[in-house]
């Protein structure tokens, strides 16, 4: 097919990357141990805690043999991470994939329902948790397939005084860590010692082997896990390299800003991408408290920050972020929501670097599209597809429309899933007869390649760069007694871009909108919770009694207006 938007291409950006030497990420890792093994690998944020590439891949091995030794999970078996931005996630994330395992990560603010929902649907038979979150998972494990239980603590990375010190004042004073009982769990440190006492045996993983269950909505709305393999992300890693590599110099030390959760894929493939390239990715697990990282921003000359619009949004509207060193500033990467131009404007002032716009989705590893980094300004548009990616605008029928006019984007390319895990309905919905996954969203390509939302055929929410999908919230809304019917549509909102707000035909005249907020605040992840609730006779309908939220949330956005 043609490619239009390779002419646009930056210089020395490849229209296509080799993939035959693509195998593992276990042997991406180690490839990346070798050439910068003194080089920092990970930071800590919060505590300045660091880690080397070399000490990352003795941690990683030590537990990838415990794993293999002491639980002997077989090859493939899921195992769920569920934890913020700490040391430990890499730790636990390099040493699974080393020992041949399937990662699930896991929202550590997931109710008890959602977390119950994604242990069995995935089948995971293992599980590492922060203690903060034990409790959660006490109230569900009995339902799920979870056997194997790792406990860490927040300041389990530190060095010893330090560590004990930390867990003294999270555990005693401030009594961050709700009681909790998991029958045979094990400690993260006690797993690290007793592997070192064995030796990792290597296993066979190929390049199509799963790699990673990322559950999301996809274009249904049904909670599902994304089989992303190795090939999948290691591809994606190696298209954003070649996609930065004309603007670094040659075997520049990177410091990448990761704010965004590393359970999210779209810090995930950025923090993977920086592995590659031996960088560092300083962790930054509380970003809402804008002055406390505007301190870690001023302790690093970074190179690059991967962020959502309300992140970016929040710095550049605080005194203190115009006084940051921005001279090792190479990129700034905008994804996860629309960058607002008011926000890449500032951006741009204060730091004298676009702020640009890529594109991606979970299904595709994440990345589809991003703007040349470049860029002069913000153009609003999601920018080209990336090397050995191709789009194609489609019409209902699923045929390619001409440059100009809208329709749905779909993409193919080494980057996108090798399905949902154990749906293969929900897999054929997606994908059209020649490879190319419908994403469900509208977009419009110009003559040079650039691309453009214009509007979603999925009626997903979009809450600070999180997907929140109405048939979740609803379904949640409808176990309340007093509700007949509930629709939840996205209204726009300032700050996070998106809000959820809940229409509800009642059963009960006295249901007041504080206590059916309260409901879903018990039973949904906080930016899931709708901000407000408004009360109809009758929700409107197609003919066929489907109910209409795109009317319902046109009817909101013209009231506002």
């Amino acid at each position: 097919m043609e490619r239009p938007w390779i002419q646009s291409y930056p210089p020395g950006v490849p229209a296509d990357i080799p993939l035959e030497d693509l195998v593992s990420i276990g042997d991406y890792f180690l490839e990346a141990v070798a050439r910068y093994p003194r080089r920092h690998a990970f930071i800590s944020g919060s505590t300045g805690a660091a880690m080397d590439y070399a000490e990352l891949e003795e941690l990683t091995r030590n537990l990838a043999a415990w794993f293999q030794k002491e639980i002997a999970l077989p090859l493939g078996s899921r195992v769920a991470l569920m934890m913020p931005n700490l040391l430990q996630y890499p730790v636990c994330l390099f040493a699974l994939l080393r020992a041949g395992y399937v990662v699930v990560n896991v929202n550590p603010m997931y109710t008890p329902r959602e977390l119950a929902h994604q242990l069995k649907d995935s089948g995971a038979t293992a599980m590492v948790v922060v203690d903060l979150f034990a409790h959660v998972l006490e109230q569900v494990i009995a339902s799920t397939p979870v056997r194997h239980v790792v406990v860490t603590g927040l300041a389990d990375m530190l060095p010893t005084w330090k560590r004990h010190l930390a867990h003294f004042v999270i555990r005693r004073l401030r009594k961050m860590v709700r009681p909790y009982k998991l029958p045979g769990h094990v400690g993260l440190r006690q797993a690290l010692g007793r592997g070192s006492l064995h030796t990792l045996e290597p296993v066979p993983v190929g390049p199509n082997d799963v790699a990673f269950l990322q559950y999301t909505g996809g274009t249904t709305g049904v909670s599902k896990g994304a089989m992303l393999t190795h090939r999948n992300i290691l591809a994606n890693a190696r298209q954003g390299k070649v996609w930065s590599d004309p603007f670094l110099e040659p075997d520049e030390a990177l410091v990448s800003i990761t704010a965004i959760p590393l359970y999210h894929v779209f810090a995930l493939g950025s923090c993977l991408s920086f592995i590659g390239m031996g960088g560092t990715n300083v962790l930054v697990s509380d970003p809402r408290d804008t002055a406390g990282f505007i301190k870690v921003l001023a302790r690093y000359r970074f190179t690059g920050m991967p962020a959502v619009n309300t992140l970016f949004n929040d710095l550049t509207l605080h005194p203190d972020f115009a006084r940051l060193d921005f001279s090792r500033l190479r990129f700034a990467i905008g994804g996860g929501a629309a960058i607002q131009q008011a926000v890449a404007q500032r951006w741009q002032q204060l730091t004298g670097k676009p702020l640009v716009e890529g594109y991606g989705l979970t299904e595709c590893s994440p990345t589809v599209t991003c703007n040349p980094l470049d860029l002069s300004a913000h153009n609003g548009s999601i920018g080209l597809p990336m090397p050995s990616t191709e789009v194609s605008i489609r019409d209902d029928a699923g045929q390619p429309l001409p440059l100009g006019q809208a329709g749905e984007l779909c993409v193919r390319g080494p980057q996108v899933m090798a399905g949902y895990w154990q749906r293969p309905q929900d897999t054929a919905r997606v994908m059209t007869d020649d490879g190319f996954l419908r994403t469900g969203d509208v977009a419009v390509m110009d003559e040079r390649g650039f691309i453009r939302i214009v509007d979603r055929l999925k009626d997903m929410i979009l809450v600070s760069g999180f997907n929140v999908y109405p048939n979740e919230v609803e379904e949640v809304a409808m176990l309340h007694p007093g509700v007949r019917e509930a629709a939840a549509v996205g209204v726009p909102h300032p700050h996070s871009g998106e809000r959820v707000k809940l229409f509800v035909a009642r059963t009960d005249p006295a249901l007041e909108a504080a206590e059916l907020i309260a409901h879903c605040r018990r039973n949904l992840t906080g930016y899931k919770v709708p901000s407000e609730v408004e009360f109809l006779a009758e929700l409107p309908k197609s003919p066929v009694g489907k109910i209409l939220r795109r009317e319902l949330r046109e009817g909101v956005i013209s009231r506002d207006a």
